[in-house]
């Protein structure tokens, strides 16, 4: 599995680039926050890379954070959203528009978006919301992982202050969906959970 590319750029169209390693072009889709920090023709880029194998195809897609990688990788978990799909929503929306949008359950957000009916966009909601809790509010690119831990940290700080997990994670839940800026805060997200909490 090819995760990450170095090389020359040889082409750019659009969200089409193509990157020379060593002699050998990689044909690579991107999202257009992507597309717009890629270097001029000759330049060296690092892009971190999805291939996706279909019966008919082998597809590469790259991305500048490694935020928008996981996005990514979520989006396409969902069933009826492939790659072209789920490009199309990175580039249509921030990764904190997107975040806000299936943390606090917006189906009308959701469903302004490219290739997203009522049914998929209520399939996004159910499948992804907990999982896009560590996005950013503002799209800075921070990996999911890492501000997940935030979460986790008031999770445990509940815990640890008497409440089961379950309603601990309620509780963290609840204060992202109201207050996402609390996901960069792991004081800020304790204390409203503890607001939260029952």
């Amino acid at each position: 599995m090819i995760a990450q590319l170095t090389g020359l750029v040889a082409q750019k169209h659009g969200m089409d680039v193509v990157i020379d390693c060593h002699g050998v072009g990689y044909a690579v889709s991107v999202p257009l926050s992507t597309a717009d920090i890629v270097p001029a023709i000759g330049q060296t880029v690092t892009l971190l890379t999805i291939m996706i194998v279909r019966e008919d195809a082998m597809l590469l897609f790259g991305f500048g954070t490694a935020a928008e990688r996981d996005a990514f990788k979520l989006l396409t978990s969902i069933q009826g959203i492939g790659g072209r799909i789920a490009l199309g929503i990175l580039s249509s929306s921030s990764l904190g528009d997107l975040r806000n949008a299936l943390v606090q359950g917006n189906l009308v957000a959701l469903q302004r978006l490219p290739g997203i009916g009522k049914k998929t966009a209520e399939r996004l909601v159910v499948e992804l919301r907990d999982k896009f809790i560590g996005v950013t509010p503002d799209g800075s690119g921070a990996a999911i992982s890492s501000l997940s831990q935030i979460a986790d940290d008031a999770v445990s700080a509940l815990q640890a202050l008497g409440y089961a997990r379950v309603a601990a994670e309620k509780a963290v839940k609840a204060a992202l969906a109201s207050h996402p800026e609390a996901a960069s805060s792991s004081e800020k997200l304790i204390r409203l959970s503890l607001q939260l909490a029952h």
